[in-house]
């Protein structure tokens, strides 16, 4: 559900207004990239995921069926821990299992099951067998394939590629100053290097099969970042196709 003004736990002292952004942010709740729809704070220069702005206080999981996830600001105990599903570090806010100690990001537990834009439907897997196009490798954390079984994209990955590309964005030039899509095209890659070419095809066959591969890259970062929309995934693909 959203609403156009918040007032949220972790920013009493102002107003949260809801907003729509092409630029990517960091959400000052869990601490990860997103772009697209948001709550903000203008005068602190504050943000939150959707997500993160009207959680859910436990949600259940349909890869962890015995788990029940409970919504908390901060991870539990002092020891470091990390997303069951993109395997990265958990630093904010979280969804906390504490039967079964698996953590989830905001964005990670409520990526959808199904991604589809009428022309590329992705389903997600707690596991597959197919190599994932980004790293060449199998297993590892939850990816999404495509109907066909062709395409295979680690969630990890994809949270990977995002924070090596736009770390300098967020850490080494500060958030919020001078924030442009300009310069943030300059620290995307093309598309073209992303990817992994599984085996020997024609060139033809190769370009539709990087096209298609690369559309289903474009829906599973919108995901990721907490908007699987295909407006952001277009907007994403600009911007990559540029770097």
């Amino acid at each position: 559900m959203k609403y156009n003004e918040i007032s949220h736990f972790s920013h009493p002292q102002h107003i949260l207004k809801f907003e729509y952004t092409e630029v990517p942010f960091k959400c000052d709740g869990c601490k990860e990239v997103g772009i697209g729809s948001r709550y903000r704070c203008s005068y602190c220069d504050f943000d939150l995921h959707m997500h993160c702005a009207i959680p859910s206080l436990s949600i259940s999981h349909p890869f962890y069926k015995k788990c029940s996830f409970q919504f908390m600001s901060r991870p539990p105990g002092d020891t470091p821990r990390y997303c069951n599903a993109c395997e990265k570090d958990v630093t904010g806010f979280v969804y906390h299992c504490k039967s079964c100690g698996f953590d989830l990001h905001p964005c990670c537990a409520k990526l959808p099951m199904v991604l589809d834009d009428g022309e590329v439907k992705l389903y997600l897997y707690r596991k597959v067998s197919s190599p994932c196009h980004k790293c060449g490798r199998k297993g590892r954390s939850w990816s999404y394939r495509s109907a066909c079984k062709k395409y295979n994209l680690h969630v990890a990955c994809v949270r990977e590629m995002l924070v090596e590309n736009w770390h300098e964005l967020y850490f080494g030039r500060g958030k919020g100053v001078g924030g442009s899509t300009r310069k943030l095209e300059t620290r995307i890659p093309s598309l073209k290097n992303t990817l992994q070419t599984p085996h020997k095809r024609s060139k033809g066959k190769v370009k539709k099969c990087c096209e298609i591969a690369g559309l289903a890259l474009q829906f599973v970062i919108s995901a990721v970042l907490g908007d699987p929309t295909t407006l952001i995934a277009g907007v994403i693909g600009t911007l990559m196709s540029r770097g």
